[in-house]
């Protein structure tokens, strides 16, 4: 009221809040949640080095630093059995800080001894063709997809990409897969590998993004080029990346794959 005087207008009060979208409500929830959504308890096994997180006895985990909806499915080269071992430290090192630095899950899901070759007869290991890919991929299968869905409990998310590689035996089982159609996935790749026969069954599919990275200093390049014919002549986008390297698992590989199944999901 002014001094003296009849009231004045009254003074804007301030403006109320504006009501939320349920695109923006879900939003600030997603921002909200936990990432992880929980931790399960803890499982005690000589798979999983320090660094990564074991899921169960037989398969590690890495989440990255943010929430993920991408998921690799890594395959190891054979390895030897015990507590330590050069290779398991190395291929799942390679893995956790690759699938770190790209913001993306991964699960590293252990062989079967028997499968590795025979002089390797302790080893772990996959079944890279011929009776052994008939007899036990669509096993691997089936427990890759039941530790794809525990992992999804776990991280609170379903993971709508899902890409599949491997190095050395890994590489070969990831690519008989692609190939026989043995997996749905987003993408694949073979690092340190190949397998360069085609199928009946690869007119039949989808194409999808394959990455094929080996090293100079390695013995698999012809295997790896001609699965790179193979894939091509069905129409797959492929790309092929020789690095001055030996063998096995290595960063720069993921790097690059990485990179190219990213290029494909955009388009």
């Amino acid at each position: 009221m002014r001094d003296g005087g009849a009231p004045g207008p009254a003074e804007p009060g301030p403006a109320p809040p504006p009501i939320p979208t349920a695109a923006a409500a879900t939003s600030a929830q997603a921002e909200q949640a936990p990432w992880p959504r929980a931790r399960p308890p803890r499982v005690e096994t000589d798979w999983c080095i320090d660094g990564v997180d074991a899921l169960d006895e037989e398969t590690c985990y890495v989440l990255p630093d943010a929430p993920t909806r991408a998921l690799l499915i890594y395959l190891h080269g054979i390895v030897p059995p015990g507590k330590e071992s050069q290779q398991k430290t190395h291929f799942e090192t390679v893995v956790s800080r690759a699938s770190r630095r790209a913001g993306v899950a991964a699960l590293m899901p252990r062989g079967k001894v028997g499968l590795a070759p025979k002089d390797y007869a302790s080893w772990w290991g996959w079944p890279t063709g011929g009776a052994a890919y008939e007899k036990h991929a669509a096993a691997f299968v089936a427990a890759f997809a039941e530790k794809r869905r525990k992992l999804e409990e776990i991280a609170g998310v379903s993971f709508s990409r899902v890409v599949v590689a491997g190095s050395s035996s890994g590489a070969f089982f990831a690519a008989a897969l692609a190939l026989r159609g043995g997996i749905d996935a987003d993408g694949f790749g073979a690092m340190s590998g190949g397998g360069g026969q085609a199928t009946p069954e690869l007119a039949t599919l989808a194409p999808r993004p394959f990455y094929i990275g080996f090293g100079a200093h390695d013995s698999v390049g012809r295997s790896a080029r001609a699965l790179a014919g193979v894939l091509r002549g069905a129409g797959w986008p492929v790309r092929v990346a020789e690095h001055p390297v030996g063998h096995g698992a290595k960063e720069i590989y993921l790097d690059e794959a990485f990179a190219f199944w990213r290029e494909h999901d955009a388009r």
